[in-house]
C-alpha cells in the first residue's frame, strides 16, 4: 500500500504556491438552444485565472440521442477550453440511454463509448493540460478510468462515476461493482491525503446523493456512509461538488456516523443546471487565524 501511495504521489499535478480557484459546472448544455450560452460561458471562464474546469455530468438532456455524434460534438466543445477541462459521466449520457427516445442504447456500451472519447491517457482535455491519475492505471485495479485524481498544492481532487437518480440500480450488478470501486477510490484519496498532510479534499460526481432531509437517496447509502466516516477522521476541509437536481445550493448536510451531528469540516455545493447556464467559482484559501485551515468559498460565476 505504501509503495502504491508513493507512486501515486509522483503522478499528481502541482501548481504554483498560493490561493487559487477553479470552475465547477454541469447539467448543461441541454440541446442546441443552450449550446451558444454554453460557449459564451466557457469564453467567460477562459478570461479568469481558474486552475481548471470540471463538468460534473449530464452534457445533454435525457430525451435526446445518446449517439456518437453528440459525444463527439461535446468533446470538441470541452477541448476548446483554455483551462484544463475535466468531465465526469452523467446518467443522461449512459445509464438512461436505454430509453427509446434517447436511442435505445445498451447503457454499458454507451459508457464504453464515453471512456473511448473522454477518459484515455494521462492528460485532461482543454488547450492547457492537467496530469491525472486514473483508477485504471494499475492493471490489477478495476477498470474505471473515469475515476480520476489530481493534486493542486495541498488539496486532493477526486472524481467518481456516480450517476444521478438511484445510481443505475436498474442494473444491480453493475451498480454494486462500480459503487464498490468508487468507495475504494474515495478511501484511497483520503489515505493519500493523510500521508501527505493534505489540508483539503474535493470530491466530485454527478449525482445529488441527499434527500431534502439530508438523509441518503436510494442507491447512495453506502457511498455517503463511507464519505461520512472518512470526513469524520480527517482534520482538513472536505468539499463535495455535484449536479443532478439543478438547484444551486451550498450547505452542510453530511452527518457524523456516530453522533448524527453535522460535520463542520464538510461542505456540499450543487451546480446550476438547465435552463440556467451558469458556473460556480470555487476559491480555495487558507484561514491564517485557524492554523492555515482551508476555506472553500463558492459563488456564482455570473
Amino acid at each position: 500500500m505504501r509503495t502504491a501511495l508513493a507512486l501515486l504521489a509522483l503522478l499528481v499535478c502541482t501548481t504554483a504556491r498560493g490561493d487559487f480557484s477553479f470552475a465547477l459546472l454541469g447539467d448543461t448544455p441541454y440541446g442546441a438552444g443552450e449550446e451558444i450560452a454554453f460557449i459564451n460561458m466557457l469564453e467567460e471562464i477562459n478570461r479568469t485565472e481558474a486552475a481548471f474546469v470540471v463538468h460534473v455530468g449530464d452534457f445533454k438532456n435525457g430525451w435526446t440521442s445518446c449517439g456518437d455524434a453528440v459525444f463527439d460534438q461535446r468533446r470538441t466543445l470541452f477541448e476548446a477550453s483554455h483551462h484544463p477541462f475535466i468531465y465526469i459521466p452523467g446518467d443522461n449520457e449512459w445509464s438512461d440511454c436505454s430509453r427509446l427516445f434517447a436511442g435505445g442504447y445498451e447503457p454499458l456500451e454507451r459508457l464504453d463509448a464515453l471512456r473511448q472519447r473522454f477518459f484515455r491517457g494521462t492528460q485532461s482535455m482543454g488547450l492547457n493540460k492537467l496530469t491525472l491519475s486514473r483508477q485504471s492505471d494499475t492493471p490489477a485495479a478495476p477498470f474505471y478510468p473515469e475515476h480520476m485524481r489530481w493534486q493542486v498544492e495541498d488539496i486532493q481532487f477526486v472524481t467518481l462515476n456516480i450517476p444521478g437518480g438511484n445510481n443505475n440500480e436498474a442494473m444491480p450488478k453493475e451498480s454494486a461493482g462500480r459503487t464498490a470501486a468508487a468507495i475504494d477510490w474515495l478511501r484511497q484519496a483520503f489515505t493519500l491525503a493523510h500521508a501527505q498532510n493534505s489540508r483539503g479534499i474535493v470530491v466530485m460526481m454527478q449525482a445529488n446523493p441527499f434527500l431534502r432531509s439530508g438523509h441518503p437517496r436510494r442507491g447512495h447509502e453506502k457511498l455517503l456512509a463511507a464519505l461520512a466516516q472518512e470526513t469524520a477522521g480527517f482534520d482538513g476541509s472536505v468539499l463535495l461538488g455535484h449536479g443532478d437536481t439543478h438547484v444551486y445550493r451550498v450547505d452542510h448536510p453530511l452527518k457524523h456516523p456516530v453522533s448524527g451531528k453535522p460535520l463542520n469540516n464538510f461542505t456540499r455545493a450543487e451546480v446550476f443546471g438547465s435552463p440556467d447556464v451558469n458556473w460556480l467559482r470555487v476559491s480555495v484559501s487558507r484561514v491564517s487565524e485557524s492554523g492555515g485551515r482551508i476555506r472553500f468559498a463558492i459563488s456564482p460565476g455570473r
